[in-house]
């Protein structure tokens, strides 16, 4: 049978299956006895900030892969590769997970080419995408992972040449003391003018909230990019080493900077280059406005640092009430909204 038709008829058997199969949309390649794993995801989002820090970190630690989700129940294929006028075959997004044992706990990488999306537009919406996350999930437990990180970007009124903070939002109080402990990170809802409210696009926010109703504890952490560059379709990754350098903290990994630094000089002049050529093509009058308000930003570098005293303060005073709206459960699509 040609693998065309195979695929055809494996997404045929598949429709209607409930994700709580586990056999359901996934492949384990290995069963390696892992020790208090946790659980770190990557997927493509607003400057790839999150995808580039998790995968640049199971590179560095030379992770082994581990098993992978099937594609064909949420993701459309990228080509058709026809050969002699006839369909050779399907190539669809991956979606793989890996792994590397460490000293005091292990690690378990997911990292996926799309976020699921229905029809309707959007990504990492719908059906879909609450089932993908619990799948996820449900590999996390088998191997008996109890916490995961996710990591995006947080669009933030700061200029390009500002070293970008990173954003923390914890899925339980507990985790707040802990967070407090790592340079350059902050609460969002701490960051002034949020009034301690916040939303989180995406798998990164559906993740969060399936995690803390299924008993795991969940992490994500977003690095600052700049608003004018939000739909830019370029990587910047000087967010992806702020939140590189908040993991290997957090896992007391020792990684070598200088290969990833050259790879953000290379970017931000990409950048520097695309913003020059941008602002040119505007009328002039259009031009010193725009001009006029990136530059304001230059010389407000945002203040770097631990999590505040104030910033606990508020969280441990408004956080259950703060996060029992973050999650809360809409029990009609079965997925948060966030």
């Amino acid at each position: 049978m040609p693998k065309s038709q195979r695929i055809i008829d494996n997404m045929q058997k598949r429709i209607n299956i409930p994700y709580k199969d586990l056999n359901m949309g996934a492949k384990i390649y290995k069963e390696p006895t892992l020790k208090n794993p946790v659980l770190l995801c990557g997927w493509p989002g607003i400057g790839n900030i999150g995808i580039t820090a998790i995968d640049t970190l199971k590179r560095a630690v030379e992770a082994e892969e581990l098993g992978e989700i099937e594609p064909w129940d949420f993701f459309y294929p990228h080509k058709v590769v026809i050969e002699n006028g006839l369909l050779k075959d399907l190539e669809f997004p991956k979606n793989k997970f890996y792994f590397k044992k460490l000293q005091k706990f292990d690690l378990i990488f997911f990292i996926a080419d799309e976020q699921p999306a229905d029809v309707k537009g959007g990504y990492a919406s719908g059906k879909k995408a609450y089932e993908i996350a619990n799948l996820v999930l449900d590999i996390g437990l088998k191997f008996g992972c109890q916490r995961v990180y996710t990591s995006g970007a947080a669009v933030a009124q700061i200029h390009h040449t500002t070293k970008p903070r990173v954003w923390a939002v914890p899925n339980s109080v507990e985790l707040i003391d802990e967070l407090r402990k790592y340079k350059n990170t902050v609460f969002m809802s701490g960051i002034e003018g949020r009034r301690g409210q916040g939303t989180i696009s995406g798998l990164n926010g559906l993740m969060l909230g399936i995690a803390k109703n299924r008993g795991l504890e969940a992490i994500c952490l977003m690095g600052e990019i700049p608003y004018y560059l939000q739909w830019i379709p370029l990587p910047y990754s000087k967010a992806s080493q702020s939140v590189l350098e908040v993991l290997t903290q957090i896992f007391n990994i020792t990684m070598d900077f200088n290969l990833f630094n050259q790879y953000v000089e290379k970017t931000e002049k990409s950048i520097e280059e695309l913003i020059s050529t941008f602002l040119q093509s505007l009328p002039e009058h259009i031009r010193e406005r725009v001009e006029a308000g990136i530059e304001d930003l230059k010389g407000k570098p945002a203040q770097l640092g631990p999590i505040t005293d104030e910033e606990v303060k508020w969280f441990k005073e408004h956080g259950d009430k703060f996060l029992e709206d973050f999650f809360k459960k809409d029990d009609e699509e079965n997925e948060r909204t966030l």
